[in-house]
Formats: structure tokens, C-alpha cells, sequence
């Protein structure tokens, strides 16, 4: 079946050709930060994660969002969700790979992860974070590929793959709940010390990753792949719609709390992604984009009656961008500044961190496309 990646237009082989450009350009940038250290980066001793960990972050939630589409198909017996199932389980193949990458050069020293498998500390939420991360590949892996190659023989599933279905399913939650954890966990991070964190990723995925697939299925279906019904797209974007309106509830309940509660060491990060300082205004643009960009999709997705396609496509669109921008790098930066010493540093991703994450979303989309290179010729019978 791989051998239907090797077959393919002058255009499909010059985006690939783009994205090894993108993969080379981020691979001699990190051969650099290999060389001279993370100095090289916006990051510091005041701000120790930034655009690495904030893409590792959204990318887990796109990754977890795969449960969406296991769901209807398995669960439900919702067959028209047949191909849309394995595209998202290639869609969380190709993110928990880019969430590896990401982890692995913020590292620093990428030697730093075999501590991990060869001193495991059960205690630890990062151990636990390997584990459901590099099991919740291999299911991805399994389910798509088998399933794919069942439809390519024109054969029914074998019945071992259904209990795997199923175990993806709490295993999709525990991903991203995980992530939540090491966070929410540092009490010293008051910004990201709450209860209501876990709850609130587990929103924004199922509404990101879903988006991600709409805006993924248009882009196929524009260059003539294949083409999804319309009933299937539109119960995508009621997922997303109701996804998206618990994500805005979440983060205006958390809002009013930090405000209302009146306590300086919560409420003054949020006084700084929304208002900034004199001198450090650089998350601002980004925050209130956030909340606009989720408020405007919201409404677009209640307000399409008949569903156009420009409309469903911009707001998936803003949907992304919404929430890569409140889980990235808003949740990441805004819980490093104000520090304990009430100082305001700076953060801006230099050159190399954002040739470096260019190049590892290079990774992720060149996998990405020759998996549904593969989908599309099984399903066009080529």
C-alpha cells in the first residue's frame, strides 16, 4: 500500500519538495542550537518554555482529537464516518510525532529523553506523558493502517481492531488530560494552577482538531483527491459548534473568576495578555485575537444555515488560530509573566525557534500527506 505515495502529480511532488525544504532549513537551524545551546533562543531563565512547548501543547490536542471521529464510526455504527475516521487517525499519527519533535528540541540535549526509559519514575507526570503519548501513536498507527487496508481489499475489519477502537478512546482523553496536568500540578504557576484546566484543553481540542480535519478535507477536495458528503461535514462542524461553545464557557468562567476573586498573583497574568505593560505588549495582539477569533467562528458555525463552504472553511480557520493562540502562546507565556518577583521579561521567538518549528510541522506535514496520499488512491481505487 505505500507504494501509492511514490505515484502522484507534478504538484503533489513539489509540495513535498517545499516541505523538505522546510525540514532542511529547520534541521540546520537546530544543528546550530545543538551547537551553541538554547541561548540561541527567546527562552531564559525568567521564561523556560516557549514556542516549542506552546506548539507541543495545541499539537497534543489535534492529536487527542482523533476520538471524535472513532466515535460516531465505532461506537455508534456511524459508517459514513468510515473515511473521515482513518484521516483522523493519520491526522493524530503525524501530531503526536511533531509533539515528540518538539519535546526532543526543547530538550536541548535530545540524550536527556533515554533518562526517562532508563531511570522511569512512576511519580513523575512526564514519565506518564511518554507513555500515553508513545502508546497512543502506535493505536493511531494500527487502527488507520488496518483500516485502510481492509477498504483497499473491499473486506469488513478484522474484529481485533474494535477493542483497540475502544481503548483509543479513553486513551485519546488521558493524552491531552496529562499535558493538562503538568501544569496544572506547579502551584507556583498560579495562572495554570486550577481545577479546571484539564476540562478546558479537553474542550479546545474537540474543537481544534476537528477543524483541522474540515480545513484539511477542503483543501483535498480542491485538488480533486476525493470528496466528502456534505451530511459528513456538517456533523463536523456541529461537533465543533458545540465543542466550541464549552471552550468559550470554560474560558469566561475562568475569567471571572481570576477577576472576581480579586487574588494579585492570578489576576495579574491576566491583566498582562489582555493590557500588557508600557514596555512588554507582545502577547496582547495575541489574546484579544484569541477571544475575538473564537467569539466570530462561534457564531459563523451557529449562523450558517445552509452551511457554505467559504464560511465553514474561515471559521475552522479562525477556530485554529484561536485556539493555538490561547493554548499556545498565551497559556505558555501568560504563566511565566508577571514572575514571582513581579518582573515583566520579554519573550520573542528568535529566527532559529521559528525556522526550528517550521521544520518540525515540515516533518509532521510531509508524514501527513503521504498517509492521505495513500487514503485518497485507495479510495479513488488507484
Amino acid at each position: 500500500m505505500i507504494e501509492k505515495a511514490f505515484k502522484g502529480t507534478s504538484g503533489y511532488w513539489l509540495w513535498l519538495f517545499f516541505l523538505f525544504f522546510l525540514v532542511i532549513a529547520g534541521f540546520i537551524s537546530y544543528l546550530r542550537q545543538l551547537h551553541e545551546g538554547l541561548t540561541i533562543t527567546g527562552m531564559g531563565r525568567d521564561i523556560s518554555w516557549g514556542l516549542y512547548i506552546a506548539n507541543f501543547t495545541f499539537l497534543v490536542g489535534i492529536a487527542a482529537s482523533a476520538v471524535i471521529v472513532v466515535l460516531p464510526y465505532y461506537v455508534h455504527d456511524y459508517k459514513k464516518f468510515s473515511v473521515v475516521t482513518v484521516l483522523g487517525e493519520f491526522l493524530a499519527v503525524s501530531s503526536v510525532i511533531m509533539t515528540i519533535l518538539f519535546i526532543t528540541v526543547d530538550l536541548g540535549m535530545p540524550s536527556r529523553i533515554l533518562n526517562v526509559l532508563f531511570y522511569p519514575t512512576p511519580s513523575s507526570l512526564l514519565f506518564w506523558d511518554m507513555v500515553v503519548l508513545s502508546g497512543y501513536l502506535v493505536l493511531n498507527l494500527i487502527i488507520g493502517w488496518v483500516t485502510l487496508d481492509a477498504e483497499m481489499k473491499e473486506i469488513e475489519p478484522p474484529k481485533w481492531l474494535k477493542p483497540l477502537a475502544y481503548i483509543s478512546i479513553p486513551w485519546a482523553i488521558s493524552i491531552h488530560t496529562v499535558t493538562a496536568f503538568i501544569y496544572s500540578g506547579l502551584v507556583a504557576r498560579p495562572f495554570w494552577h486550577t481545577a479546571l484546566l484539564a476540562p478546558r484543553f479537553l474542550a479546545s481540542a474537540f474543537a481544534s482538531g476537528p477543524s483541522v480535519l474540515v480545513i484539511l478535507c477542503y483543501i483535498m477536495g480542491y485538488h480533486g483527491a476525493f470528496y466528502l458528503e456534505r451530511d459528513i461535514i456538517k456533523k463536523l462542524t456541529t461537533i465543533i459548534t458545540y465543542a466550541l461553545a464549552i471552550h468559550i464557557f470554560f474560558t469566561l468562567a475562568e475569567i471571572y473568576t481570576v477577576f472576581y476573586g480579586n487574588v494579585p498573583a492570578h489576576k495579574t497574568h491576566l491583566e498582562f495578555l489582555f493590557y500588557g505593560v508600557p514596555w512588554n505588549r507582545f502577547l496582547m495582539p495575541w489574546a484579544w485575537g484569541s477571544i475575538l477569533g473564537a467569539a466570530i467562528a462561534f457564531i459563523l458555525f451557529l449562523t450558517a444555515s445552509k452551511r457554505r463552504d467559504d464560511v465553514t472553511l474561515f471559521a475552522s480557520l479562525l477556530t485554529v488560530f484561536s485556539i493555538w493562540a490561547e493554548k499556545g502562546l498565551g497559556l505558555v507565556i501568560g504563566g511565566f509573566v508577571p514572575t514571582v518577583l513581579y518582573k515583566f521579561p520579554k519573550y520573542i521567538p528568535t529566527l532559529y525557534e521559528v525556522l526550528i518549528t517550521f521544520g518540525i510541522y515540515g516533518v509532521g506535514a510531509i508524514i501527513l500527506t503521504i498517509l492521505f496520499k495513500m487514503a485518497a488512491s485507495v479510495r479513488q481505487g488507484n
